[in-house]
């Protein structure tokens, strides 16, 4: 017991704040592009195997990684031992954990219709929450090393493994792309939406905050946009809008693509 009470001491290790490209900020900016650098650079063929190995690295590590956070904001040492009391409002079905559980997926099965929709979900929402987070990390950065160091791993993680996807052509830069990716960010919406229900009907989180994906009918989001939304409008019409600003995300990350891809085409012909 007194082991496992100093571990949750290291792994509880302080640090101050990082700032919003402060140091700590622009450092794993530079890891994020670097690693994006060299898995276009050094894993450019994009075979089967190399995209399953990708694939189930990012998974393995980031739920490793997500584990850590649960141990962490689950268990507390004090003077005497361990106490115990599980964060649901850290409930692993956010949008930001969805992608390890889908690379898992993806890694294990054979090229398919299903799986090149799971990886274009990949390549385009999830690589758009990964950029939304390096870009203004306010919201996820705390005063503990280790959850710092897990959240820009696992967010860097999701754009290095979807610019590669669009890099090697794996996920091809297409329009209609983005029809195959939609109904993967639906379902795993729909799976948030019935969690959201439950832990309000059942009572069965005492009361704390559980708010999946940060779409619930009973509590008030804190997503940017949305929040200005929600209020306003009946559920139904805000699950439109909701779905239909995380696809025009998504849909620009397409573009995006297939414009630097048209211009490289462009620039290799002068």
């Amino acid at each position: 017991m007194e082991f496992l009470r100093k571990l949750l001491i290291i792994l509880d290790a302080d640090m101050t704040e990082p700032s919003t490209f402060g140091w700590f900020h622009l450092m794993w900016i530079g890891i994020m592009i670097l690693i994006t650098v060299l898995l276009c650079r050094y894993c450019k063929e994009g075979t089967e195997k190399q995209t399953n190995a990708i694939l189930l690295t990012f998974a393995i590590i980031s739920i490793l990684l997500e584990a850590y956070k649960q141990i962490n904001y689950t268990f507390t040492a004090t003077d005497t031992g361990i106490t115990a009391d599980f964060q649901w409002y850290a409930f692993p079905w956010q949008f930001c954990c969805v992608p390890m559980y889908i690379a898992l997926v993806a890694g294990f099965l054979k090229k398919g219709p299903f799986k090149d929709a799971l990886c274009a979900f990949l390549a385009t929402y999830s690589p758009f929450a990964g950029i939304c987070v390096f870009v203004y990390p306010e919201q996820v950065f705390i005063d503990t090393i280790g959850i710092n160091i897990e959240t820009m791993v696992i967010h860097g993680g999701m754009i290095a493994v979807g610019i590669w996807l669009l890099y090697t052509n794996y996920v091809k830069s297409v329009h209609k792309t983005i029809l195959k990716a939609t109904p993967v960010f639906c379902g795993v919406l729909a799976i948030a939406i019935i969690l959201n229900e439950i832990a309000y009907y059942t009572g069965f989180t005492g009361g704390e905050s559980f708010n999946m994906f940060y779409i619930s009918s009973h509590e008030a989001s804190t997503l940017p946009l949305f929040s200005l939304v929600q209020p306003l409008v009946p559920f139904a019409v805000g699950l439109f809008i909701y779905i239909g600003i995380f696809m025009l995300a998504a849909y620009v990350m397409l573009l995006i693509s297939m414009g630097i891809k048209a211009l490289t085409q462009k620039l290799k012909k002068a």
